[in-house]
């Protein structure tokens, strides 16, 4: 799913890139790694091919081949409607912020059929103010809310891609519940076990546990995890409302208390004071950095396209348990313009994107590494879907795990993920805290200054005044 992830991890060290679930470098990144593929920093259209003959043209939007790649698929899987329908793809970066505002033009100008968008923003087109371009599932020949029962998909995807009238107009393919991810050596040496039933009684549940568990690191000399932004995630998609509550700033009691936990990694030295998608942070995964670092939060994807990438001679030194609080990273969700004059086509599929859960589905060959298998012909990279019951047939177990199988973990976790504390503006908002926290860890302002700062900066940007 993101064979090029490697490489733009690396350009992740000089410019700004969610996947993953967001921010900047400075806090994760623009667009999460979930939908990193393929995709250099152009922002041109990738493709511009016109259809040949009879053919209908679907215009498919998106921010990576990863979306287009599963309609060149499906065309290959479905001869007939190959005859009918070709496909012209649009691939812009989410470099500099270009995607967006080349695919609000294409929408309102009716030059849209089907369209992705990952969690960084999926708000803004699902409920915010370019929701009115998407079409509800069930315009789109799409019985979906049968489906998604039969299917057992993960209900914070449905809630995500849920219309202000309460329509489904979006759903995911991944499902990206997130785990603590550890190194097995580590928890050996200190906690004299890598079990996972185990370590998650060390790290959890909830952060008195996991401050426990630091203290028992530092002793060993490690840290517990690389920098504040590892916990910032978990911290971000617990809590129990967002950013926005009634046209107003609102700090959730659970994210603010981010100043204080981000503050006691810091005094403490249980950490190596990284920030994730830089340098240090991956050096860790490496077990390279100052000194070696247990583990990282984050769901399926963050192994199989970030760590497996990253972590060098520490492969297959990892393992998966429990995280003290539930919590979900990035997705994408696929959506079908409301314009379009091919819904059914769009919506064929887009049904077998999301919700089909047949072996021949997109979410079973995804999930069991045969959409893309190597060339050697053995499964490709696996990767937690959406669907509970396409997950129950499937087979995690992964090498840079140790042969855990890591679904294990990852299908209860999408259960406690919270789809409910996401606004249109989170992408602006996580920048402005999660600077102004730093400033705060780092000694250079007070609390309350981080505070006030943070209310400030969100009122210049955003216009959007605290409570």
């Amino acid at each position: 799913m993101k064979k090029a992830l490697s490489l733009l991890a690396a350009l992740s060290l000089m410019a700004s890139f969610t996947a993953c679930g967001t921010d900047k470098p400075a806090d994760t990144p623009a667009s999460t790694p979930d939908s990193q593929a393929e995709v250099e920093s152009s922002t041109e259209e990738s493709s511009e091919t016109p259809p040949s003959g009879d053919k209908r043209e679907l215009k498919v939007w998106a921010f990576t081949t990863e979306v287009p790649g599963m309609v060149t698929k499906y065309m290959e899987l479905n001869p007939d409607f190959a005859a009918q329908y070709e496909m012209k793809e649009s691939v812009i970066a989410t470099t500099d912020g270009a995607y967006q505002p080349a695919l609000d033009a294409a929408l309102a100008g009716d030059e849209v059929d089907m369209y992705a968008a990952e969690a960084a923003f999926i708000l803004k087109y699902s409920q915010g103010e370019a929701a009115k371009y998407a079409a509800p599932y069930e315009d789109l020949g799409i019985d979906v809310d049968a489906k998604i029962k039969e299917a057992e998909i993960a209900q914070y995807t449905v809630d995500i891609g849920t219309n202000p009238d309460g329509k489904v107009v979006g759903l995911g393919y991944q499902a990206t519940g997130g785990a603590f991810i550890y190194r097995r050596s580590i928890a050996k040496d200190v906690f004299g076990t890598d079990d996972p039933a185990k370590i998650k009684e060390e790290v959890g549940p909830g952060w008195d546990k996991f401050f426990e568990a630091a203290a028992k690191l530092k002793e060993k000399g490690y840290g517990i995890v690389s920098g504040d932004g590892d916990i910032w995630h978990a911290i971000e998609n617990s809590s129990d409302t967002g950013w926005v509550v009634d046209d107003k700033l609102h700090i959730d009691p659970k994210r603010e208390e981010f100043l204080d936990l981000s503050k006691k990694l810091m005094d403490n030295d249980y950490h190596n004071d990284t920030q994730d998608w830089q340098e240090g942070w991956f050096a860790d995964m490496a077990g390279t950095g100052k000194k070696g670092i247990l583990g990282f939060f984050g769901p399926a994807w963050l192994i199989n396209y970030t760590l497996k990438d990253n972590c060098g001679d520490t492969f297959g030194d990892w393992a998966v348990c429990e995280p003290p609080v539930g919590f979900f990273w990035g997705g994408t969700w696929v959506l079908g313009a409301k314009s379009s004059e091919n819904k059914e086509a769009v919506g064929d599929i887009i049904e077998w994107i999301t919700l089909d859960t047949s072996e021949t589905g997109l979410q079973y060959m995804w999930a069991n590494g045969t959409f893309a298998p190597n060339e050697d012909g053995t499964p490709g990279t696996k990767d937690c879907v959406a669907s509970g019951v396409v997950m129950a047939k499937s087979d995690g177990k992964v090498d840079i795990l140790g042969g855990q199988n890591m679904f294990d973990v990852f299908v209860p976790a999408n259960q406690f993920a919270n789809g409910k504390n996401l606004t249109p503006y989170d992408e602006d908002i996580n920048t402005a805290w999660r600077d102004q926290v730093r400033q705060y860890t780092s000694g250079q302002k007070t609390r309350d200054a981080a505070i006030d700062d943070f209310k400030q900066a969100v009122s210049d940007k955003l216009a959007i005044d605290a409570e």
